[in-house]
């Protein structure tokens, strides 16, 4: 099969290059641009010039701004959600679940990509398609404790919903907090600190067979 490519002869850096490629460079600098920017002071041609690419270029993977963002955006929220999967299942052990989970909020909000900004710091979500992905997250997230802690504690799925969407939200929040706090508390211990808050609380519901 024959690759596509795009070429674009107007800028030095644009050059000749496949289109799954070019797309993946474009969504790049646009989270660069998005972040820093935000997604109403942002234009097309500051990402184009990020990227090095005339707008007809970038036009050709996106027809718009808001397409643009919410590819990054469906991109930023599945790889939260992810990370939340992998950290409940790395163990069986409740308490280090617990703790694994807060680490995986504090690692991606510390990333350099600043792409959790799109998901928790928007400044669109009067957008129903940006609010249905913001969303996603705490629903999908809370979804996946949720199930834990119903399978555990017995707890009505009612109950289990709303512990684990308190749970995430915690995580999230206090993520947030430390970061744009800017102080000495090093990210594992302030993620070890709230999880040790999250795990007192959570422990205190029974398990199925102690019932």
């Amino acid at each position: 099969m024959t690759a596509e490519y795009d070429i674009d002869t107007s800028r030095p850096r644009g050059g000749r290059m496949p289109r799954r490629e070019r797309r993946a460079q474009l969504l790049e600098s646009a989270l660069e641009v998005f972040v820093a920017q935000g997604y109403h002071a942002a234009a097309m041609d500051d990402i184009a010039e990020r990227a090095g690419v005339s707008k007809p270029v970038l036009y050709q993977h996106f027809p718009g701004k808001l397409e643009l963002y919410l590819a990054l955006l469906d991109t930023s929220c599945d790889q939260i959600i992810d990370h939340t999967r992998k950290a409940l299942a790395s163990t069986t052990d409740n308490k280090m679940r617990v703790a694994a989970t807060i680490e995986a909020f504090y690692e991606y909000v510390a990333a350099d990509t600043g792409a959790f900004r799109l998901v928790f710091e928007s400044d669109l979500t009067n957008e129903p398609a940006v609010r249905e992905q913001v969303d996603r997250v705490t629903t999908d997230c809370a979804a996946m404790i949720a199930e834990v802690i119903h399978e555990d504690t017995g707890l009505p799925d009612e109950a289990s919903r709303l512990l684990a969407v308190s749970l995430v939200g915690m995580a999230q929040v206090s993520a947030r907090f430390w970061l744009a706090e800017e102080g000495e508390l090093d990210r594992h211990d302030a993620a070890a600190l709230v999880a040790g808050l999250a795990w007192r609380g959570i422990r205190g519901y029974p398990k199925t067979e102690d019932h």
